[in-house]
């Protein structure tokens, strides 16, 4: 699933074993558009994961929600992988509309 509310965009999706329907977990990226810089958009996004810490904490959702920093350098890319892969998505995004 794709959620945009004003700069931010969402990606959602479920986590299951291979040909099963088990749900071990839910999947989310959150991209704030008007950066392409991990570095530079470090700061907006700890903001935002604190307030959806938050918020989440206030409805008593069973299970936890745990932070993953990705870790571009230690497979050899650079910091406009970040760049690259809202161009990919971008794409995909006007390829799914058109059909």
């Amino acid at each position: 699933l794709l959620y945009q509310l004003g700069d931010f965009q969402l990606r959602v999706g479920k986590v299951t074993p291979t040909h099963s329907d088990n749900l071990r977990g839910i999947i989310m990226e959150v991209e704030y558009l008007p950066l392409s810089s991990m570095d530079k958009s470090r700061q907006v996004m700890e903001e935002f994961v604190d307030i959806w810490q938050e918020a989440i904490s206030k409805r008593s959702l069973p299970g936890h929600f745990m932070h993953m920093e990705p870790n571009f350098v230690g497979y050899g890319l650079s910091d406009h992988y970040a760049t690259v892969m809202a161009q990919l998505i971008a794409t995909q995004s006007v390829q799914a509309a058109r059909n």
